[in-house]
């Protein structure tokens, strides 16, 4: 069977987006641990806009919210240098930013929830128990990768996606896809030469399929919260439940419990040599989660309810902590967060 995934760089207009929101919360965690947070985020060409609720002890002005935004985008890489090398037409850069804001306080109702989980939902975690990998999907693991290493070689621009398709069994790789914004074909010679130093073997690659890709970022495409998931999560391994992780805080199901979701199938997954799954759910304003652990063959490993509320998880995960920028720039899981509790493989310390 060939497993294919996708993955795609921090300068892809989706993760712009997802990047300043999880920007701005980590500011606001700084000042206030306690923060509730829902903030969802559009760009598109040199316009930003800011929608949704927060709940601080601390506020910030428009102007200083304004700042964020510029300052996240310069974090990504569109620099004004940036922006100078690639041309105006082709590309951002944070100074060039008008951002629009409509920020209202959360409402009382979703408040009044938030002694147990935020909101009701359903939430899938997943685990192999390949620690080449950290116990992810190889087809993932190696586009992000790619993805990654691309991002940090300065041979392209930064708007990156990579694709690879995997035999399962093998894992070997069969055929790699990358978009990356080129100037030359000169350029495109030497990032062909440099995949291939990366991922050796005999595959099919292809480097910009429609065979020119200059502008990027938000000047090619709209950039929306919460649209890359699949990139965020697993890839092609594992379905994928709840809403998006980014523009939340640890308060928020969507993001605790995808988390949660990962470490109890990677503590499974590694004590019992095999591929597992994990499924959960929960109610607002409730403590209760109802959890099934499972392998690929539909063996059930745990089906019951558990009484946990959402702070534990928060303090063992560091969620009231400013991580999500960290955690934004490279995917929820794997290699890239490994320092982070939901990887350890350390028991639990709230069940």
């Amino acid at each position: 069977m060939r497993r294919t995934s996708e993955y795609v760089s921090p300068g892809h207009p989706d993760k712009i987006a997802d990047y300043i929101s999880s920007y701005i919360l980590d500011r606001y965690l700084e000042k206030d641990p306690d923060t509730k947070y829902a903030l969802e985020v559009q760009i598109k060409d040199t316009f930003v806009t800011l929608g949704g609720e927060i709940t601080s002890n601390h506020g910030f002005d428009k102007h200083e919210i304004q700042r964020f935004v510029r300052k996240a985008v310069d974090e990504i890489g569109y620099t004004e240098q940036y922006m100078d090398e690639w041309g105006h037409r082709n590309t951002i850069c944070g100074m060039m930013l008008a951002v629009s804001q409509n920020i209202r306080q959360q409402s009382p109702e979703i408040a009044q929830g938030l002694d147990g989980w935020g909101d009701q939902g359903i939430f899938f975690g997943y685990s192999t128990f390949d620690e080449k990998t950290q116990g992810m999907p190889f087809d993932h693991a190696t586009a992000k990768y790619l993805c990654k290493e691309l991002y940090e070689s300065g041979l392209g621009g930064l708007d990156i996606k990579t694709q690879v398709t995997v035999e399962d069994t093998t894992e070997e790789v069969l055929e790699v896809i990358v978009a990356i914004p080129l100037k030359s074909d000169t350029d495109k010679k030497k990032v062909e030469e440099f995949i291939h130093s990366k991922i050796p073997g005999n595959y099919s690659l292809i480097v910009n399929g429609t065979g020119s890709y200059v502008q990027h970022s938000s000047m090619a495409d709209c950039g929306t919260t919460g649209r890359k998931l699949v990139v965020d999560f697993y890839g092609s391994g594992c379905q994928i439940g709840g809403g998006s992780p980014w523009t939340k805080d640890g308060s928020k199901a969507d993001l605790t419990l995808n988390l949660f979701a990962r470490k109890l199938a990677k503590l499974s997954a590694y004590a019992n040599k095999r591929e597992i799954f994990t499924s959960l759910n929960c109610c607002i304003g409730k403590k209760e989660i109802g959890v099934c652990i499972f392998d690929r063959r539909g063996n059930i490993w745990t089906e019951e309810k558990w009484n946990i509320p959402p702070k534990e998880i928060i303090t063992e995960f560091g969620l009231d902590k400013p991580i999500y920028t960290s955690m934004c720039k490279w995917g929820l899981f794997g290699e890239y967060q490994k320092d982070k509790s939901w990887e350890s493989l350390e028991p639990f310390r709230c069940i």
